[in-house]
């Protein structure tokens, strides 16, 4: 394991130990929005990855949900985002995690997406297989559409929400099944790991996917981004175990 693959897990499982001690308290909400919550506790949470990277690597960026630190024109840019899934979190529902990954002259690198409840930590060197909890996964093998499991992403607008609409209504009589589960970056580790095949969402920001985007492609999945229909700094993406006939699905 690489020094920053070692450093990268043990900040992610860090902060997943501060989201557990803190899950069903009572929490501070810095904004309510109609369809988002920002907690306090992001902050919290994104200040001690930052923390802990920039105490190792002074001179790398740290590019994150809650904001952005370290030496902005760094070439090694660490993309976090403290609490994926917040809403879930927020109300009670225990399916969330942290995600962090590393961005070298513009590539991914390595990245750790851990989910605290589960205690399950999916993890991808500069080489190698995906992992969780240190074993090697990968996706299923499922190429039908009348067998994969798919979840597709609602966002945060009108125009997305429309869009997550009509893309469900055109793949929920493929499918076996379909799943709307909160979590962008859990849904790209669970297609890394075999038990989703494809995930499917109009608007998604690069700090939701970056981790789990590399470990669906070093298992060689696929992941997809396309420039968004209602926002101009956000991407949509399709995301699947690289056997299903999603090639051409934007």
């Amino acid at each position: 394991m690489s020094p920053e693959l070692e450093l990268t897990i043990a900040a992610a499982r860090e902060a997943g130990e501060l989201l557990r001690a803190n899950y069903e308290s009572d929490l501070v909400v810095d904004e309510m929005k109609a369809h988002d919550i920002k907690l306090d506790l992001d902050v919290k949470t994104q200040e001690l990855i930052t923390d802990r990277i920039l105490a190792t690597f002074p001179d790398h960026a740290i590019y994150g949900e809650e904001g952005i630190a370290g030496k902005l024109d760094s070439s090694s840019q660490w993309i976090v985002d403290p609490i994926d899934g917040t809403v879930n979190y927020f109300y009670g529902i225990p399916h969330f995690c942290v995600s962090i990954a590393l961005r070298e002259d513009g590539e991914l690198k390595l990245g750790a997406i851990y989910d605290p409840m589960m205690d399950e930590m999916y993890a991808v060197d500069y080489e190698g297989p995906t992992t969780r909890n240190g074993k090697p996964v990968s996706p299923s093998n499922r190429a039908e559409l009348k067998q994969a499991v798919v979840t597709i992403g609602f966002s945060k607008t009108k125009e997305s929400m429309d869009a997550g609409l009509e893309r469900y209504r055109n793949m929920a009589y493929q499918v076996r099944k379909t799943r709307m589960m909160g979590s962008a970056a859990l849904a790209l580790a669970y297609i890394a790991c075999g038990r989703l095949d494809a995930y499917i969402e109009e608007q998604i920001s690069i700090w939701d996917i970056a981790a789990g985007k590399l470990m669906v492609e070093r298992g060689g999945g696929v992941v997809n981004l396309s420039p968004s229909t209602s926002s101009e700094d956000k991407s949509g993406i399709v995301a699947f175990n690289g056997k299903l006939p999603l090639d051409n699905i934007s």
